[in-house]
């Protein structure tokens, strides 16, 4: 219990230590570096994204809500095939919680959601699919829910027609799906209350803006890609503590180069590399800034830059926070740093070339409304203060009645003494000592030690005073003294909260009207963050900037590298691609098993993805034509849940979306398809698939195929011509041993060398020597006979056993049956031996 307070004893030596003044203990002090962890711990809830589609006439309107930064997200209306492809890309890019949709729906849709609802096994969850009524997307009524919404970025002094060209300005009105979309997302949220949902009714859920989402010029990649190229690879955390937080990210590209310094920067990485486009400006422009941090003399520049990112904190948190009037402590200090540092990314700049965008975006867009919120800030706010109150409190001058009261609540400990002094004149002779104490919400009391006649509750009346409550061996009391203080002085504790909390909401409105700044440099921020970390990567990894050729159909690599298995292995044999043009379009890729075919293919795939997110690359060069697509066939990945064998997965999942969907400009990558089922089937549907795509000409897809079926090239089951070119891993014998090099090079493989592999691998030597034989048989087309010491050393153990159960054979025993005996017992043994 806070209080004030002063003991004066009768007795001569003055003041002991239960007569000390001043406050009693505070409320534990929340210090500086528990305010960021607290903060910290707040940038890791998990968010929840809530999605409404429109789908009408082949034509799409979607608009989510993101909690982690109360952001409305829309995509103007765009063409959608029956089949709900670019949904689907919108599904799997956000993974919402739930997908809003009119009850009113066509075949098409109902199909799709109907699907959706049934995927169990969809990770991290299947969504909620939420039903409307179709009236709540009327075009009228979701153009009055938009223009009448309660948007903290919008300021106050704007009137109804300054609204509304201001929402014009942002919103698409002219994009009808798109409109009933966001009609219908707010009427959801405002049904659910989402993040509101303990506030009270009036309390709107905090919509901090509105952003544009395209979905034109990406590039193509399925979730199965993303996973065997090993783009993304989560795994389960390893601190016991930190398990159900989530996941964490494996050894994957995404984990390599992700050296954000925060949060944003962090999910707009992401963001990017979900987004791979073939938009040569957007590309361009992302390079031109790493290749500018890479020049040795702005090292320095990158790194001061990448020290003031670490300042940028969640502020999409704070500012919801802010509008739902529950701001912490520690806000205001993370706010202070995040603006400061905004501001000193400003000022370093404007000091760069002008002529890159985001140097010239960063320079103009953080406006002196910055400068503005952090003068305020500093000004207004006692962060010492607040820290050791754990509440909002001012510094001085800022308030003269706020100081007057503070200065009168200092001072109370010695005028109370005074005051107690007096009071214990008038008290029985008995008393030793009392004080007066000030309790928030109370008053001021007077207190008295419990004396040992005090027993009863009619033992603590005294006259003149009116007794209030026994706590921890004291009496208190009021006196008249105590209300003329009451009546006098007032509850200043609680005066004093009362207007430093409005002088709060006051600087949270001056903050709130200028949140639009804020967003923009959380954007560009985030951005800056993302390529500066890229430059980092692309520094201490070695990489090169890609060069485009849209004109170009193909890829062309110089002495590329696996940016993931460079790092894993002592030494790493770069190699060349070159696809397209007179090289050919199907490259067939044959050689002993472990001689880097697969890590070969992947390569091809990931520095190809890493040139379409727009970062530097691992080759000394790289050409990079148009490519609208990646598809794989590496890795199935096996699932009890998908009731699909491997090769129904092979086929259903990964081969057969590679044959309905690859186009000319489309980047095939097929490793070993056909080993699930029997060889003879494999071959020819590999074989199959493959004179497909050669039957197309020159509109056939860009095709990287790595197999152990020499046979596809010995009985010449693919037709000759340009378009296919055989390739080979580069080996060499060296007694028993082979030596791989890890090099691709023009040819065919003789052979598999699979005794090679299975003898380093640790297999018996006589297993080693038994295939090889076996298939030097089938090769020649000679009968399998069975090993002749093998079958000897069996019949004798056989033999060995027989006669064992002859000789504890008992005739005397009156329950043995001979007949039983030959027939169970020795007859089977006989026919092994025979």
């Amino acid at each position: 219990m806070a209080s004030l307070g002063v003991n004066p004893s009768r007795t001569p030596q003055g003041p002991g230590p239960g007569a000390a003044s001043g406050f009693s203990s505070p409320a534990p002090v929340a210090g500086p570096r528990e305010a960021e962890e607290e903060e910290v711990e707040e940038e890791e809830e998990l968010a929840e994204i809530h999605l409404c589609v429109l789908w009408n006439s082949g034509y799409m309107g979607i608009a989510y809500y993101d909690t982690s930064d109360s952001t409305i997200h829309f995509m103007p209306d765009a063409p959608d095939h029956e089949s709900l492809k670019l949904l689907q890309r919108v599904l799997d890019e956000i993974n919402p919680q739930s997908v809003v949709t009119s009850a009113k729906q066509d075949e098409n849709m109902t199909r799709f959601l109907g699907k959706l609802a049934s995927q169990e096994h969809r990770q991290p969850k299947r969504p909620e699919i939420v039903f409307l009524p179709s009236v709540d997307f009327g075009l009228e009524i979701s153009k009055q829910r938009l223009l009448s919404g309660n948007y903290s970025f919008i300021p106050d002094s704007m009137t109804a027609s300054e609204k509304i060209l201001f929402l014009s300005s942002i919103i698409p009105f002219d994009c009808l799906l798109t409109v009933r979309a966001l009609g219908g997302l707010l009427k959801f949220l405002g049904r659910r209350r989402i993040g509101v949902e303990l506030e009270d009714y009036n309390v709107s859920v905090p919509i901090l803006g509105f952003k544009k989402f395209m979905l034109t010029h990406l590039v193509n990649i399925d979730q199965d890609t993303y996973s065997v190229l090993q783009i993304f690879k989560s795994e389960s955390h390893p601190s016991a503590y930190k398990v159900a937080s989530g996941l964490k990210e494996g050894l994957s590209l995404f984990g390599i180069l992700n050296r954000c310094r925060c949060k944003w920067g962090e999910k707009l990485l992401r963001l990017w590399f979900t987004r791979p486009t073939h938009d040569l400006g957007e590309l361009n422009s992302r390079l031109d800034v790493i290749q500018f941090f890479l020049l040795p003399q702005n090292l320095d520049m990158a790194q001061m830059l990448h020290r003031l990112l670490g300042h940028i904190k969640n502020v999409p948190l704070i500012l919801k926070r802010m509008k739902l009037s529950h701001t912490k402590v520690s806000d205001w200090q993370v706010l202070y740093k995040t603006v400061y540092g905004a501001l000193g990314l400003r000022d370093a700049c404007r000091s760069l070339p002008q002529s890159i965008q985001l140097f010239r975006d960063i320079a103009q867009e953080f406006s002196d409304d910055l400068h503005h919120i952090a003068s305020l800030i500093g000004k207004v706010v006692d962060f010492e203060g607040s820290l050791a109150e754990n509440r909002f409190t001012v510094l001085p001058n800022i308030d003269p009645e706020i100081d007057e009261k503070k200065r009168r609540l200092m001072g109370l400990p010695s005028f109370l003494t005074e005051v107690a002094r007096k009071e214990l004149e008038n008290l029985d002779s008995r008393i030793p000592s009392c004080s007066v104490i000030y309790i928030p919400l109370i008053g001021f009391l007077l207190s008295i030690p419990r004396l040992p006649f005090m027993v009863e509750a009619s033992d603590f009346e005294i006259n003149g005073l009116d007794f209030m409550f026994l706590s921890e061996e004291k009496l208190h009391y009021r006196s008249a003294r105590t209300k003329e203080l009451d009546a006098l002085l007032g509850d200043l504790h609680c005066e004093i909260r009362d207007q430093e909390t409005l002088l709060m909401y006051q600087l949270q409105c001056q903050v709130l009207a200028r949140a639009a700044v804020l967003t923009q440099v959380l954007d560009l921020a985030s951005r800056l963050d993302v390529l500066l970390a890229l430059a980092s990567a692309a520094r201490d990894y070695g990489y090169s900037r890609p060069r485009y050729s849209p004109q170009v159909l193909g890829v062309r690599i110089q002495n590329g590298r696996h940016p993931l298995m460079e790092l894993c292995a002592r030494t790493f044999v770069p190699n060349s691609t070159e696809c397209g043009g007179d090289k050919g379009r199907v490259k067939v890729i044959t050689g002993p098993n472990s001689s880097g075919k697969s890590i070969y293919l992947k390569q091809v795939g990931l520095i190809t993805f890493m040139a379409l997110v727009g970062s530097f690359v691992p080759a000394e060069e790289a050409e990079i034509g148009a490519v609208d697509a990646i598809f794989t066939r590496i890795h199935s990945c096996e699932s009890i849940s998908l009731g699909l064998s491997t090769f129904m997965i092979d086929l259903n999942q990964q081969v057969a979306k590679a044959v309905n969907n690859a186009t000319a400009q489309s980047l095939v990558l097929i490793d070993e398809f056909g080993k699930g089922t029997n060889t003879v089937d494999g071959l020819a549907l590999l074989a199959a698939v493959l004179r497909h795509w050669l039957a197309r000409g020159p509109t056939c897809p860009h095709i990287f195929v790595a197999t152990n079926f020499l046979s596809l090239v010995q009985l010449q089951l693919l037709p000759q011509g340009p378009l296919v070119q055989y390739l080979t891993m580069e080996t060499c014998e060296d007694g028993n041993d082979l030596v791989f090099f890890y090099q691709v090079c023009e040819g065919v493989a003789k052979a598999s060398h699979a005794s090679h592999t299975a003898a380093q691998a640790g297999l018996p030597d006589k297993f080693v020597a038994r295939g090889k034989e076996v298939s030097d048989l089938i090769r020649s087309g000679k009968p399998i006979k069975p090993v002749k010491d093998l079958l000897k050393k069996n019949q004798m153990e056989n033999c060995q056993t027989l006669v064992d159960k002859f000789m504890k054979l008992d005739l005397e025993d009156p329950n043995l049956d001979l007949n039983v005996f030959m027939s169970q017992e020795v007859l089977p043994a006989a026919t092994s031996i025979l």
